[in-house]
């Protein structure tokens, strides 16, 4: 019997140190994991950090006549919108971009592991000249915080590719593709969105369009959005957005939005995506502009329409379409 104790004693001995090995070593594992995510997670100061919106250059492209709105606008969000849940717009990502006075926050989406889809207007400034560079962030549902979601990838001048038509003063062609430094890891938090098939000729009047993004929360406040929020309304005919808008406003490159019950993107959101249910989401839309009276007149938000541009996406990045 004391034998037989021994040799339990031995097992249980030998369990317990081969035990401990295996922790030390996950307990190592870990720490490096934790070293690592640390020194590639990039720090922003967002108190230096506005929307396009509020930048000069964003109003010295409009007539005289017009740049009067910019002191009388209310302050601006997704208005009448609600707070996403974590998750619920895998494609959903924040684009900061270095102007030379200053960091500039937009919307954009996840194109594939190596593109994001964004409007020209979010990294062009003026005419042609394209911001230094920013920051991507892929998985954020609160953007200020360092979730474990998130991935924050940098991406330079020479990644930017906005359409050779666009036109500042009328945000023509405003759409654009970005090239980030390093390649996209997919995650359930972060999914590349879908665009529409070649094949798919729908306009897409009549469906609810949901937008999302980190514009502006209450009237009162000049801060953006901290989280995700998203609102909904129908998707308008181009032929009844004319009727609010004009035909030398909206063409065959454009989708609207409706304005009903004050629902609209607005500052913080340009850029960000368009999408409707059709088997999943599906990216109709690019953030573009809305009237500027301010976001909750009722006019009718307007969009760059994806399907005019989808051979454009295709010969300036890596995303193929679905035929």
């Amino acid at each position: 019997m004391l034998e037989f104790h021994g040799y339990k004693t031995y097992r249980t001995t030998r369990w317990l140190a081969l035990f401990s090995a295996s922790m030390r070593t996950f307990l190592f594992a870990v720490s490096l994991l934790a070293t690592l995510v640390s020194a590639n997670w990039i720090e922003i100061d967002w108190r230096k950090v506005r929307s396009i919106e509020d930048f000069d250059h964003y109003w010295d492209r409009l007539p005289t006549e017009m740049k009067i709105y910019r002191q009388r606008r209310p302050f601006q969000r997704i208005t009448n919108g609600q707070e996403a849940t974590p998750g619920q717009f895998p494609y959903q990502i924040v684009l900061l971009s270095d102007f030379p006075t200053g960091t500039a926050l937009c919307g954009g989406s996840v194109l594939t592991r190596n593109f994001i889809l964004t409007a020209a207007h979010c990294v062009v400034s003026g005419t042609n000249t394209v911001v230094s560079g920013g920051i991507a962030i892929m998985g954020a549902h609160n953007r200020t915080i360092q979730e474990a979601s998130q991935q924050r990838i940098r991406y330079t001048a020479s990644g930017i590719r906005y359409h050779p038509l666009y036109v500042s003063s009328t945000l023509r062609y405003d759409i654009a593709v970005v090239l980030l430094n390093s390649s996209i890891t997919f995650t359930d938090r972060i999914q590349p969105v879908r665009l529409p098939a070649r094949s798919d000729t729908r306009q897409f009047g009549g469906f609810v369009g949901t937008l999302s993004g980190f514009g502006r929360t209450t009237d009162a406040s000049q801060s953006i959005s901290t989280v995700v929020r998203f609102t909904s309304n129908p998707v308008m005919t181009n032929a009844n957005c004319i009727t609010r808008w004009g035909s030398s406003n909206i063409q065959d490159q454009n989708v609207c939005l409706s304005g009903t019950g004050g629902r609209s993107s607005c500052n913080g959101d340009s850029g960000g995506p368009l999408t409707v249910e059709s088997g999943g989401p599906i990216q109709i839309g690019v953030v573009s502009f809305v009237s500027i009276r301010g976001c909750e007149v009722g006019m009718p938000s307007v969009y760059s329409r994806v399907s005019f541009y989808l051979n454009w996406v295709e010969i300036n990045s890596d995303f193929v379409a679905q035929p």
